[in-house]
């Protein structure tokens, strides 16, 4: 099957590997990790994660590196954030040491699925954690299974990194203030779909919320984290109890740092976005999407042009992919060789 596959012209799409990873929380207690090729799971029809959306995830990647190796990208980062997202919703988080096992393990039992070094692509990642115990009433489960799938991946647009044009979703909201819109749940994505959808029909890749409670402020995109680089050259990304941390963007802050530049996380006026160079949609999938235009009713503010991204998204994105892929140091220790 690996043999079969093109590895330089991959999609953002699920294919079949040789099994996934999982452990069962029963009695109190975590099991023991095992493989299972069916890719099939076995659940109650009352089980809390179908009635009650007792479900969260994570999603990262592994990389084949320019020494050779394979190591994922900061998998304690998103042990720690299934954590959050599972304590929120009233779930039973597995300890950062067994997830980190289990993403090492769904790796090395498809290594040759991990694509090679030179075509830019990744092993994408995604943990699951969900409800087991069959409820009727509202109650969280006793039981959990938690899952790790992975499944190769190229860019998650077919363009790469290359502007694109969104418009803001004025019809739906994305979360509520002191909701769940802070953490990873199922929900959460469900919300936002038909967002996307009447986004896309109107010709627009992504769709850029605003606040909930007043419509003034910059939430984030339907599918990553919003940032953007000021004309005085400061990195900015929005403050708000609704935003998920962004594991990504997170990394970004700290490469801005790096390259000297300050770094702001703040309340960030709509009205405000004329002041920006660069607008940047940040996250695991697509790491950088460079924003070239936001509509809003009739207005049209642009960044840019619209065949190229900026210089400082671009050289954010390429340090930070670099830093994947072993090309230069990792200074923060953030990859952890398989």
């Amino acid at each position: 099957m690996s043999k079969s596959i093109n590895w330089k012209n991959l999609g953002f799409e699920y294919r079949p590997t040789n099994c996934f990873v999982m452990s069962e929380y029963r009695n109190g207690r975590w099991g023991t990790l095992k493989t299972q090729k069916d890719p099939y799971v076995r659940l109650h029809i009352g089980a809390t994660c179908l009635h009650y959306g007792q479900a969260c995830f994570e999603g990262l990647k592994a990389f084949s590196q320019k020494n050779g190796g394979i190591a994922l990208f900061r998998p304690d980062a998103n042990a720690r954030r299934l954590g959050d997202s599972a304590r929120r919703i009233a779930m039973i988080a597995p300890p950062v040491e067994l997830f980190v096992k289990a993403v090492t393990m769904a790796v090395k039992k498809n290594r040759e699925f991990v694509p090679p070094y030179g075509t830019r692509a990744s092993l994408y990642v995604r943990p699951l954690l969900i409800g087991a115990t069959p409820r009727i009433g509202l109650q969280p489960a006793d039981d959990y299974l938690f899952l790790v799938m992975v499944t190769p991946a190229g860019p998650y647009y077919k363009h790469g990194f290359s502007p694109v044009n969104a418009i803001v979703q004025d019809e739906y909201d994305r979360a509520a203030p002191r909701g769940v819109g802070n953490v990873k749940v199922a929900g959460n994505y469900a919300a936002g779909l038909l967002g996307g959808l009447t986004a896309k029909k109107k010709g627009y890749a992504v769709e850029l919320y605003l606040d909930s409670a007043e419509r003034k402020f910059v939430d984030e995109f339907g599918t990553s984290n919003f940032f953007g680089i000021t004309k005085t050259g400061h990195y900015v990304t929005p403050a708000s109890t609704s935003v998920l941390p962004s594991i990504t963007n997170l990394s970004l802050q700290q490469i801005a740092r790096d390259l000297g530049m300050p770094v702001e996380k703040r309340r960030i006026a709509f009205s405000e976005l004329p002041k920006f160079k660069e607008i940047g949609a940040c996250g695991t999938a697509a790491v950088i999407t460079p924003i070239y235009s936001i509509a809003n009713g009739k207005k049209v503010i642009t960044f840019g042009k619209p065949d190229q991204a900026g210089q400082t998204l671009t050289e954010l994105f390429t340090t930070l992919q670099q830093i994947q892929y072993g090309e230069i140091k990792d200074p923060h220790g953030w990859m952890v060789r398989i």
